[in-house]
């Protein structure tokens, strides 16, 4: 059945030296304008890394000029269709790092990275004996979906992730490690830093999720949920055999798949939540942060006091913070 979706969402990474991070991002930034692409690239020494959205004459030109360039010939594009721009504006910015891991001595992919598994091999190690399946993502990403019988990190950012593994390293130890991300990028690096800590078989998914999830083999078969992407569109199935909600919502446990962000700026925090459940608690996560007089909630719905106060005495609540 031919698609009438007529933009695309890119998703791709590269590991090759850029002499000049700053100024090769201020000149792709005006490139990507030009297009008429949205989106967020980050450019790093050691390479790049971005997701854009455009239409599909777009997204060909950017792909064609890309692969022109001797440095990114071979870079591989994970091409998902779309309605739309899943972004609002186009940002190119310059980083240390593509990925966050603030290593004492840093890994380069290049040089030392876990072995490479199709999603065919992927799907068949995560049932060998001995083996440990590794998200190398964070909590709120897990919680809306993962492999199943993966192994959960308890963390918020991938900075945490070797430290939360040194600190619980007997559990993987002896065994074979399966790591896997959205689209690879994370797993490139950390699977390297499993190996300088002397764990000897470590795996990534080649793609990453991404991959797995259009892979004509598998289909996605043994993810449960959906996959966290950082665009507008906040999810993507992977799981083309069955779907499977894991994500519970924040309030009431029950089954659910939206996330949102706490109605208090200075919380943010993102909660999976029915929509029933954003507007019986205004959307705070907390108590402090339904009363915050900062509640975007409140601000966007015109909420007057009285009706505030309604709301919270449901809530077995009350505007005044107990001392």
């Amino acid at each position: 059945m031919e698609s009438n979706k007529n933009y695309r969402v890119l998703l791709y990474y590269n590991y090759v030296q850029i002499e000049d991070p700053e100024g090769y991002a201020a000149a792709h930034l005006t490139f990507c304008r030009e297009l008429g692409l949205k989106g967020r690239i980050l450019v790093a020494q050691e390479g790049i890394n971005g997701t854009v959205s455009g239409t599909v004459e777009q997204t060909d030109a950017y792909m064609e000029a890309m692969h022109n360039d001797p440095r990114f010939k071979d870079m591989v594009f994970k091409i998902d269709e779309h309605d739309g721009h899943a972004f609002k504006k186009m940002h190119v910015r310059p980083r240390e790092e593509l990925v966050t891991l603030r290593l004492k001595e840093d890994i380069n992919p290049l040089e030392t990275t876990g072995n490479y598994l199709s999603p065919k091999e992927f799907y068949e190690a995560m049932q060998e004996e001995d083996t440990v399946v590794i998200d190398a993502r964070n909590d709120y990403e897990y919680d809306l979906g993962h492999f199943r019988g993966a192994v959960r990190p308890e963390i918020e950012t991938f900075r945490e992730l070797p430290d939360w593994i040194r600190e619980n390293k007997d559990q993987f130890e002896g065994k074979k490690i399966l790591t896997y991300c959205t689209g690879g990028i994370r797993c490139e690096k950390f699977s390297g830093w499993m190996l300088e800590e002397g764990f000897e078989d470590v795996s990534q998914l080649h793609g990453g999720i991404v991959s797995y999830g259009k892979d004509p083999e598998v289909q996605g078969e043994l993810w449960d949920g959906r996959c966290y992407v950082f665009d507008e569109r906040i999810s993507v199935p992977i799981n083309q055999k069955e779907h499977v909600i894991v994500g519970t919502d924040y309030f009431d446990g029950k089954p659910c798949e939206r996330y949102v962000n706490c109605a208090n700026p200075e919380c943010n925090k993102q909660i999976l939540c029915s929509e029933e459940n954003e507007h019986k608690y205004m959307r705070g996560c907390t108590h402090e942060c339904r009363v915050s007089p900062r509640n975007m909630y409140v601000k966007e719905h015109n909420l007057s006091q009285e009706e505030i106060n309604r709301r919270l005495e449901l809530l077995g609540e009350s505007y005044q913070k107990e001392a």
